[in-house]
């Protein structure tokens, strides 16, 4: 696992800041040349640390809800088999943002997801517990109101920059795919 060097947090930190910046762009903002930051950026691109994406505001695309799911695993009612007909079904969903293993409150398994409104909401989670209610001890969603006045922060990456500077500070290295 190599370490980042300054200019690695650099770029990605305008990168977040703004994706569309063309090489010649960054180089002028870092006070370098565009052909190190060519270097840096194909490189940071090849070992995936930068995936190109725009965050929209889920509000103005109709989404009314955000659902954190959250579950507990039965490994002795639910073969390793169906992690892959899981995986189908979730391919198949792609209001389904996020799902993966983790820990906390009892719980092993966490997933996001947006829905246009409730009924979309119901519909989705009906269909998964229909399909895989005996993988799972535990089942709950937390489900969040986009249109709420009470929402902080919407969510965005470029919070992050002030992250990737502490690292940056620290000289950690990025860990690399499995």
């Amino acid at each position: 696992m190599r370490r980042l060097k300054p200019i690695d947090y650099e770029i990605i930190s305008e990168l977040v800041k703004n994706s569309r910046l063309s090489d010649r762009q960054l180089a002028k903002k870092l006070g370098t040349s565009q052909p190190t930051v060519t270097r840096r950026r194909t490189e940071l691109e090849k070992e995936r640390l930068l995936d190109y994406t725009a965050v929209p505001d889920l509000t103005k695309l109709g989404f009314e809800i955000l659902a954190f799911t959250f579950g507990k695993w039965n490994f002795t009612e639910c073969p390793d088999a169906r992690v892959d007909e899981m995986k189908k079904w979730i391919d198949s969903q792609p209001g389904v943002i996020f799902i993966s293993t983790g820990s906390g409150m009892g719980l092993d398994r966490i997933g996001l997801s947006v829905h246009r409104d409730y009924t979309d909401y119901v519909r989705v989670m009906r269909d998964f517990k229909n399909k895989f209610g005996d993988c799972y001890e535990e089942f709950s969603s937390f489900i969040v109101s986009l249109e709420s006045d009470s929402v902080l922060r919407s969510i965005s990456f470029k919070s992050l920059i002030s992250l990737l500077k502490d690292r940056e500070d620290l000289n950690l290295p990025f860990k690399e795919e499995k």
